[in-house]
Parts: C-alpha cells; structure tokens; sequence
C-alpha cells in the first residue's frame, strides 16, 4: 500500500512520484540537528564561510562523532513564514539524503538567501552538491582495488 494511490479517474492505484518517495525515506536525526544557541552562535561566528548560487555554509570542527546542521532562512528571505518553512524542509530532506557521506565531527550552518524560493527541489539539489564539494565535506570513497 505504501508507495500508491488511488486514481479516481482510471480507477486503480497509482504509484507516488519519485519526488514524494525520496522526501519520505530520510529525515535528518534529531541528534544531526543543532539546537543550543551557544552552539548556533559559535558557528555563525568563528565558522568559515563558503557561497554558492543562493546558499551560504559555515562550517566549524566539533569534539563529537557526529556531523550537526542548523538551517537558518530569516525573514529577509520572505515574510512569509510557510515558505520559509517550505525552504527549510527541503534543505533538511536534501542533506539526510547526503547524510551517510558526510565527514564526521563538524558543525554546519546552511544559510538561505533570498533567491533561492525560486529554484526547484531538484536545482537547489545542485546547488547543495556544489557547496559540499567546495567545503570539502564529502568523503571520497572510492572502492579501488590493490594488486
């Protein structure tokens, strides 16, 4: 039953697009998330800075074994909080995909910049794939073989 819907039209179940599907199989883990404002402010302060198309990072090392995000889209992105939101979601849904890759043992900020709302799911998709190659942040992991 996951997966499908029923059609009205024709009658029958039809499977959820590609999109919905990739939305729903990773959320970004509570303990992957930055909360403190103690925290927040460190990275914002002392983190170094990269910028690509509509996307701010800073990042910064932690003492932990894990990678943590904090996702900040402010109102001068928009006054309106529901894509605000919207932005933020996406942003969280696009990093737990990239999750896995991630160098453990650093604090990241991903700063919105208005311009971004215009972008679809899978141009900001690009746009994040572009920031972590420049920052550095993705394990290259490459299954060569010694002889």
């Amino acid at each position: 039953m996951e997966g499908e819907r029923f059609c009205k039209k024709e009658g029958r179940k039809k499977e959820k697009s590609l999109q919905f599907k990739i939305l729903n199989k990773s959320v970004l883990p509570q303990l992957n998330r930055l909360k403190k404002n103690k925290d927040i402010n460190h990275v914002l302060k002392k983190g170094k800075r990269l910028k690509e198309g509509f996307l701010i990072l800073k990042k910064i090392p932690n003492q932990l074994e894990q990678v943590r995000f904090v996702f900040i889209v402010s109102q001068k992105f928009s006054k309106n909080a529901t894509l605000r939101n919207k932005i933020k979601r996406r942003l969280r849904e696009l990093v737990g995909l990239r999750l896995k890759k991630i160098k453990k043992g650093i604090d990241i900020a991903l700063i919105a910049v208005p311009g971004l709302e215009n972008k679809d799911f899978w141009g900001v998709e690009e746009t994040i794939n572009k920031l972590f190659q420049k920052a550095g942040i993705i394990n290259n992991q490459t299954n060569s073989k010694r002889n």
